[in-house]
C-alpha cells in the first residue's frame, strides 16, 4: 500500500475547559499515565527507556498492546476528554481488565514533561504516526481544532501490534525522571501483576525485590463491598523502599501507601510496621475517595470499616512474623544461654528463657551483637539476684510437702513486695530532693536537666521507658552549637531528646523554674522540633514537653497543636508524688 500523508485535527470535547487546569505532580506520575494507557490497551509488556541526564535523548514508552488504526487515532485518540469507558465499556476487550482511563486526557500526559510527543501505533498491518508539538499548540490556543498535526499512515511491514511514544525536548524546568523514582511509582500498582510486565531501562519491575511472607484475604464488607487484601511482611534485612499498603479502587491507586494506623499501635514495634508492603483492592465503591484521587475521606464510615479490616488482618500477620523472629533470635542465643546456665537446675533455665524473650521483644530491630550484649548483662544480673535463691527453693519444694511449697510461694511474694516498697521509698526521697532543687532561686535550666535526664519516670508513666543516649545528645549538641553561636550564645536553649524502643520521641525544653511559658516560647519550641526531626527522625512522631513555672494566662491549652504539652515542675513532681504515696500506702496495707 502506498504511503499517505496529510493533517489531522483535534476533536474538542466540552469538558476541555475544566480539565486544562489539571496537572501531574511529577514527571514519573505523568509517565505512569502512559503505562496506564498500555494497560487499557491489553498490553502484556511495557518497555520504558530513560535517557542519561542532560544527554538530550528522548524518553521512550513502548508496549505490545492492541495499538490503533488510523481511524481510531483520528476519532478516539484525538478526542480530548472523551471517557474510554463510555466508548468501549468498563472492561478491556481481550484480557477483561478494568479500564483505568477516566478523564480522557491521560494520553497526553507525555506533554507534561516534554515539548514534543510522537505517537506511533501498529494495528491490522498498518502503522500510523502522529506528532504533537506544544509550541504549535501554544500559538493556536484559541482554536485547537484548527491546529494541523503531522499524521502519516503506511504499511507496517509485518510488525506486531502495539504503541510507541517518543518524548523529546524534555522540559528543563522539571526534575529529570529517574529509573529509581519511576519504579517506586509504578510498583504500587503493577508490582504484582503477572500478566502485565513493566521494564524500566531493561530491568523488569517486580516485587520480588521485597522478599518476605505474603498473605491474602478476600471478603465482602457491609459498607465497603468486595475487597481483596494482599500484603507482604518483608525480610528484616531488606525492608521495602516504600512501606505501607496502597489502596486501589476499581484498579486505580488512591494516594500514597498507608499503614492505616498501625504505625501508632502500641502492640506493634514501628520498625516492624514499616516492613509491610501491600495493596487492598475495593470494587465498585469510590465515594470515600477525594475528588483528585489523592487520598481518602477519613471520617467516611465505609473507609473506617475498611481500615478496621486492614488493621485486624495485617496486625495478626505482624504478630505472627514477630513471634517467629523472636523464636529465631532465641535460637541464636540458645547456645549462650545454655552455657551460662549449665551449672544450675533445669527449672531455673525456664525463668531465664522467659526473661530473654521479654528482652528480645523490647529491643526488637537491634543488631544481633547488641541483643547478645543485652541478654548477657541480663543473665549476669539474674545469676546474682536474690530471686534465684527463692526460685530454687520453690523448685525444690514443688516436689515435696504442699505446705512447704505454699510457704515458698509466699516468701517469693513477700520478697517482691519488699523490693517494690524499697523502690517506691527511694523515688519518694528523690522527689523530696527535686522539690528542694526547684525551690532554690539560683537553680538554672541546666541543673534541672541534669537531675531529670536519667529519671524521666518523674514526667509520668508514659515516659518511663524513654531515655536519652549518646547519639541523641550529640544531635542536640550539634544543633545548639549551630543555632546559638556568636551573639546568640547567651540565648542557648536547654533541650533533651529522648526515645523509646518503638522510636517514639520526646523533645523536652527546660525553662528556669521561675519562668512562665508564653506563646513565643511555644513557637520557638515547635521550630526546634521541626529542625531536629529533619536531622534524626523525619518519619517518627516527636512530642514536645515544656517545663517551667507554668504557662502565662493568655495561653489556652485547647489551642495548642497536637503533641505539645506544657507543665510546671511543681505539677510534675506533685503528680508523681501522689502516685507513689498511694502505692506505698497500698503496700503497707498488704
Amino acid at each position: 500500500m502506498d504511503a499517505t500523508s496529510g493533517n489531522a485535527h483535534f476533536s474538542v470535547n466540552t469538558r476541555l475547559t475544566s480539565l486544562l487546569g489539571e496537572a501531574y505532580r511529577s514527571s514519573e506520575a505523568a509517565l505512569k499515565e502512559l503505562v496506564d494507557n498500555a494497560w487499557d490497551a491489553d498490553a502484556n509488556n511495557v518497555w520504558i527507556t530513560l535517557p542519561e541526564a542532560l544527554s538530550g535523548d528522548p524518553v521512550e514508552v513502548r508496549d505490545d498492546g492492541a495499538g490503533m488504526t488510523a481511524a481510531q487515532m483520528r476519532s478516539d485518540y484525538l478526542n480530548i476528554a472523551s471517557d474510554k469507558r463510555v466508548r468501549t465499556g468498563e472492561r478491556s476487550p481481550r484480557l477483561n481488565r478494568r479500564i483505568k482511563g477516566r478523564k480522557g486526557i491521560g494520553k497526553f500526559a507525555g506533554l507534561a514533561l516534554a515539548n514534543r510527543m510522537q505517537v506511533s501505533a501498529v494495528a491490522r498491518g498498518q502503522r500510523c504516526t502522529l506528532v504533537i508539538d506544544k509550541s504549535v499548540l501554544a500559538e493556536n490556543v484559541d482554536d485547537l481544532e484548527a491546529v494541523p498535526l503531522p499524521f502519516d499512515e503506511l504499511d507496517a511491514g509485518g510488525s506486531s501490534s502495539g504503541t510507541a511514544i517518543v518524548l523529546s525536548e524534555l522540559d528543563a524546568r522539571l526534575n529529570f525522571p529517574t529509573a529509581e523514582r519511576l519504579r517506586e511509582v509504578l510498583v504500587y500498582e503493577y508490582g504484582r501483576e503477572d500478566s502485565f510486565k513493566v521494564f524500566v531501562d531493561g530491568v523488569q519491575l517486580t516485587v520480588e525485590d521485597v522478599p518476605g511472607t505474603s498473605r491474602r484475604k478476600d471478603t465482602d464488607l457491609a459498607l465497603s463491598g468486595s475487597v481483596g487484601l494482599h500484603f507482604t511482611i518483608s525480610d528484616a534485612k531488606r525492608p521495602p523502599k516504600s512501606s505501607g499498603i496502597i489502596l486501589r479502587v476499581d484498579g486505580k491507586a488512591v494516594g500514597k501507601p498507608m499503614l492505616f494506623g498501625l504505625d501508632n499501635d502500641e502492640d506493634i514495634p514501628l520498625k516492624l510496621a514499616k516492613r509491610v508492603y501491600g495493596e487492598i483492592d475495593v470494587t465498585g465503591r469510590d465515594d470515600f475517595v477525594t475528588a483528585d484521587w489523592g487520598g481518602v475521606i477519613e471520617n467516611s464510615k465505609a473507609y473506617q470499616e475498611l481500615r478496621d479490616f486492614v488493621v485486624t488482618e495485617v496486625k495478626q500477620g505482624l504478630k505472627d512474623a514477630h513471634a517467629n523472629e523472636m523464636t529465631l533470635q532465641k535460637a541464636r542465643l540458645q547456645k549462650q544461654l545454655k552455657k551460662r546456665l549449665a551449672q544450675v537446675p533445669e527449672h531455673r533455665r525456664k525463668y531465664a528463657e522467659e526473661a530473654v524473650m521479654r528482652i528480645l521483644a523490647r529491643y526488637y530491630g537491634e543488631s544481633p551483637e547488641r541483643i547478645s550484649t543485652i541478654a548477657d548483662v541480663a543473665l549476669d544480673a539474674m545469676e546474682h539476684d536474690a530471686h534465684w535463691v527463692v526460685l530454687d527453693n520453690i523448685g525444690s519444694m514443688s516436689k515435696g510437702d504442699v505446705g512447704a511449697f505454699a510457704k515458698a510461694l509466699d516468701d517469693f511474694g513477700l520478697m517482691e513486695l519488699s523490693a517494690l516498697a524499697a523502690q517506691v521509698a527511694r523515688r519518694l526521697t528523690f522527689l523530696d530532693h527535686l522539690d528542694e532543687l526547684i525551690a532554690n532561686p539560683a537553680t538554672l535550666e541546666k541543673q534541672v536537666h541534669v537531675a531529670l535526664e536519667s529519671n524521666l519516670w518523674v514526667l509520668g508513666r508514659n515516659y518511663d521507658s524513654m531515655a536519652s543516649n549518646k547519639t541523641l545528645r550529640a544531635v542536640i549538641g550539634e544543633y545548639c552549637d549551630e543555632e546559638f553561636s556568636g551573639e546568640r550564645a547567651a540565648k542557648r536553649a536547654d533541650l533533651l531528646l529522648a526515645q523509646d524502643f518503638r522510636d517514639r520521641m520526646l523533645l523536652v525544653e527546660f525553662k528556669r523554674p521561675s519562668h512562665a511559658i508564653g506563646r513565643d516560647d511555644i513557637n520557638q519550641a515547635e521550630k526546634y522540633r521541626d529542625d531536629l526531626q529533619i536531622r534524626i527522625a523525619p518519619n517518627s512522631v516527636m512530642e514536645i514537653l515544656m517545663l517551667g513555672k507554668g504557662r502565662v494566662e493568655s495561653v489556652h491549652m485547647q489551642n495548642l497543636a497536637p503533641n505539645i504539652r506544657l507543665s510546671s515542675y511543681r505539677a510534675v513532681i506533685s503528680s508523681a508524688r501522689t502516685e507513689f504515696e498511694w502505692l506505698m500506702k497500698s503496700l503497707s496495707d498488704v
